[in-house]
């Protein structure tokens, strides 16, 4: 059992190295890392998710803020919106769900399953976005396009219901909103994410404190493990081509997808 915690504990600087390296993908890794290997149950570790993951994208976010590389204005416009979504939905929807989901006969769908099999679906989504390379084709260049406020919203909404349901920080789906609806260059639209994804991932996870005993100690652990990892990432970044980088992860991403999928079709 020690090996297992071991194992958990050194996936979690490697959650962090992911952040430090491409500026997202740290969820992604979080919660199949606290549900296979460490045995938590699905529904608190999209909670613990929400904490490790915005403790180390805040962490993360300073070193661009230092660099002037954060975005502000778009930051408040997008994580509004976003903030309500996620503490509404981890506070009221996801203890309001039904277990089991769904029953078909003799196939029983469970909450835990349900859950699972959803984020497996976002890791394919995220997957895709990583190995196209999307958000990257404004890269530094300026544009007149204007800025959307309402669509920038609107996205704030949609990633915070996902971030509440399966505890994604929604890095995949933040960059390339920032870039194409906010006209931001790609390294501001990192740095702008990061604070989004900590912001927002903390606060969801206030939702959670009155629903959930939250075992302090190893969270607290993971979590600084995996800043560490942040800053082995952000040293990487400098000697490692971000774009072969991003579609490496990316197909990692996919196959651990499709794992999951397998995997919980297969308890049914």
């Amino acid at each position: 059992m020690e090996i297992i915690v071991l194992v958990g504990y050194a996936a979690a600087v490697i959650i962090g190295v992911s952040l430090g390296l491409i500026g997202g993908g740290g969820s992604i890794l979080t919660v199949p890392v606290l549900v296979y290997i460490l045995g938590i149950d699905p529904v608190l570790a999209t909670a613990y998710s929400l904490f490790v993951v915005g403790s180390t994208s805040l962490v993360g976010s300073f070193t661009y803020m230092k660099k002037q590389l954060v975005d502000y204005k778009t930051a408040l416009v997008f994580a509004i919106p976003s903030f309500i979504a996620v503490f509404l939905t981890r506070k009221f929807i996801v203890p309001a769900l039904p277990d089991p989901l769904l029953v078909l006969g003799e196939l029983e769908i469970t909450k835990s399953i349900g859950i699972m099999i959803f984020f497996a679906l976002i890791m394919l989504a995220a997957s895709y976005s990583m190995i196209n390379g999307n958000g990257k084709s404004n890269s530094d260049e300026e544009s007149k396009v204007q800025f959307n406020i309402p669509l920038i919203a609107l996205e704030g909404i949609v990633v915070g219901l996902i971030t509440g349901v399966v505890g994604a920080g929604g890095g995949f789906l933040i960059i390339p909103a920032l870039v194409l609806l906010a006209k931001l260059p790609m390294k501001m639209a990192v740095g702008t994410s990061l604070l989004i994804i900590a912001a927002k991932s903390l606060i969801g996870f206030l939702g959670d404190v009155s629903n959930q005993t939250i075992d302090w100690k190893m969270l607290l652990i993971f979590t600084s493990l995996s800043i560490i990892g942040i800053f082995i990432g952000s040293s990487l970044s400098k000697k490692i081509n971000e774009q072969a980088l991003k579609k490496g992860f990316g197909w990692f991403v996919l196959i651990m997808g499709f794992y999951i999928i397998g995997k919980e079709l297969m308890t049914l």
